[in-house]
């Protein structure tokens, strides 16, 4: 476990940043944390600040073949509608950001891990062991945006992100939107595909 410690870097909303994080990149400007929830019907998830108030929000509908997810604020204005494409040799995401913005998100379905994935149409890169739970946001000049961490064995699927560039938040947040359902997806796929939705 001591191994994990050192190198995981979630943490609950109150507790101060990661020490490797906070060495490596500086105090982050604002972090927020995820929790989902499944019902029958929709999978939904909050997003919230260190004080535990929603700042965004996701809802995806079941069943959907393309796996449609709209992403909205605290107030209910649109931020970003993200969608899979069917029949792809890559686990590929469409996103479409309310300002006018889009991008996609893929990997190849044989890479399991994958050190770095492009993030096609913004010139990011995501760096890190996504199915190792920490993994890193860089933009095109390779500065970091922002550091995500999943809790480990968490029924919720809780994230925390630490974000350094403000003014890509709401990009930040739809991508780990998508990478939530892109892992998911993964994790159906190696289980025989059996869900528990």
């Amino acid at each position: 476990m001591g191994v994990f410690s050192k190198i995981h870097r979630f943490r609950e909303a109150g507790q101060q940043a990661n020490v490797n994080n906070i060495e490596r990149f500086g105090t982050p400007a604002v972090s927020l944390f995820t929790t989902s929830k499944i019902f029958t019907l929709h999978k939904l998830i909050d997003i919230t600040d260190g004080y535990e108030n929603v700042i965004y929000h996701a809802s995806t509908k079941f069943p959907s073949l393309h796996d449609k997810t709209d992403i909205t604020d605290a107030y209910g204005n649109p931020v970003a509608h993200v969608e899979r494409k069917l029949f792809s040799l890559h686990e590929r995401h469409y996103v479409y950001m309310a300002n006018g913005a889009s991008f996609e998100i893929s990997n190849e379905l044989m890479h399991i891990i994958k050190d770095v994935t492009n993030i096609v149409g913004l010139g990011w890169q995501l760096k890190g062991n996504i199915l190792g739970l920490n993994f890193e946001l860089y933009d095109e000049n390779g500065e970091i945006i922002a550091v995500i961490s999943q809790k480990m064995f968490s029924i919720h699927d809780k994230y925390c992100i630490d974000i350094y560039k403000t003014e890509h938040e709401k990009t930040v947040i739809a991508i780990l939107v998508t990478l939530q359902h892109m892992i998911k997806d993964r994790e159906a796929a190696s289980s025989g595909s059996s869900s528990s939705d």
